[in-house]
């Protein structure tokens, strides 16, 4: 199983560290990003929910409501919690909840499940996937990592940039491109529309071909 770009995410019922949640009520109108995680007490995950609990800032500047999800009991995520602070040298109450998944109900319906990595109990672990919900409850990206490689949650906070730009505005963001860069008007874009559109100015650069399509704007 899975879910597809564009698909409404699962308005699943889950137990949590923050009691049971389901997830639709959960964002409400917010953006939402769920990642998920192979199991507590391990080390590549500790330092992953630990830099997410550094950057609640910028998410919540952002209006993006986290949660992350882990295959085992509720008790063992507030324990682990504490570690997760102590890595983080935060502490207070931990502000984003952890899902609970021992039974993989989540992590089989989300295309989730990483072969390579099994409990002691034989069963599969859950791999390193972020997913990004919309405020209208839709898939927006999905990027699945295995259980050796950590995740850049900078990268994270670019794309959410990124998602949120190009949803208000007729802009693509180029390779590499941060917040305050210059964007790219986007393919459907017709020349006499340009004036109104971007009132910045568009660049049009030169290729070999002739053809007008790298149009360069500041970002609006």
């Amino acid at each position: 199983m899975g879910i597809n770009l564009g698909d409404v995410f699962p308005n699943f019922e889950a137990e949590t560290t923050h009691g049971t949640i389901k997830y639709h009520d959960y964002i409400g109108d917010s953006w939402g990003i769920m990642f998920s995680h192979p199991a507590d007490f391990t080390p590549v995950c500790t330092t992953e929910l630990a830099r997410v609990l550094q950057l609640v800032p910028e998410f919540t500047k952002r209006n993006v409501k986290l949660i992350a999800l882990s295959c085992d009991e509720v008790e063992r995520h507030l324990g682990w919690m504490k570690d997760i602070q102590h890595y983080a040298t935060t502490n207070g109450e931990f502000p984003y909840p952890i899902i609970s998944d021992p039974k993989r109900v989540l992590a089989v319906q989300l295309g989730m499940i990483d072969p390579d990595e099994i409990d002691a109990a034989g069963l599969p672990l859950t791999a390193r996937a972020v997913f990004i919900v919309g405020p209208d409850k839709r898939l927006k990206l999905s990027i699945l990592y295995p259980a050796t490689t950590g995740r850049n949650f900078d990268e994270i906070l670019r794309v959410v940039d990124s998602l949120q730009l190009t949803l208000k505005y007729r802009v693509a963001t180029p390779v590499d491109w941060k917040q305050g860069g210059k964007c790219m008007v986007q393919p459907s874009v017709k020349p006499e529309e340009i004036p109104a559109l971007f009132p910045k100015g568009v660049e049009i650069l030169k290729v070999p071909s002739g053809k007008e399509y790298l149009r360069m704007t500041p970002q609006p």
